[in-house]
């Protein structure tokens, strides 16, 4: 995943260190990252895009609508790290886990995991698709509001080596989230285009 960040050749013969996760924490509590905003994907510290105010305002209105459709037992988090494994601890746009009692801690397991991408498109696809699936995420939705017309790009069936399915959700289709099923939200509500 590393080599198509960038050419590790030029790097060469130095190499990367790459972080791990509990390093990666240790830095934060020591407030090395006050000012930026970054997450660390595959041992690497990664800067994360600036937001929109489309980007905000649907990630908004779907942390609302999803909290409105699940009951306490569920934790519905925005923008909040998720300690997907040793070296990666992204931080999704929107996470479902199931409460715990450690629910001050970094979510380990989620049950649906959402990133809205426009200029992070690529990553959210090739990088963190692979470390959600690894992490046996069960679903994973991309919101696509680079074009013209709203596309969700659902994947399910986690591996080891990336998600084995993976459907495109368009105007007129309703997301129904496997793990959740008294979630239910029509495309054509989500509120991605100003009028």
């Amino acid at each position: 995943m590393l080599e198509s960040m960038f050419e590790l050749p030029v790097l060469a013969p130095e190499g990367i260190r790459r972080l791990s996760r509990r390093e990666y924490g240790r830095m934060v509590n020591l407030g090395m990252f006050e000012d930026e905003r970054v997450e660390l994907l595959h041992g690497v510290l990664v800067t994360m895009s600036p937001q929109g105010g489309r980007h905000a305002g649907i990630t908004a209105w779907l942390h609302q609508r999803l909290i409105r459709a699940l009951d306490g037992s569920y934790d519905v988090r925005g923008h909040s790290p998720f300690a997907a494994s040793d070296d990666s601890e992204p931080e999704p746009d929107i996470s479902v886990s199931l409460r715990s009692p450690g629910a001050f801690e970094h979510p380990v397991t989620a049950l649906l995991l959402i990133e809205i991408a426009d200029s992070s498109l690529s990553k959210d696809r090739r990088v963190k698709s692979g470390i959600y699936a690894a992490a046996g995420v069960p679903e994973y939705w991309i919101l696509d509001i680079s074009g013209d017309e709203l596309a969700v790009e659902v994947r399910t069936e986690p591996a080891a080596d990336g998600y084995g399915a993976s459907e495109t959700y368009l105007r007129g289709q309703v997301l129904r989230p496997n793990q959740l099923p008294t979630v239910a939200i029509a495309i054509a509500e989500i509120p991605w285009r100003t009028a």
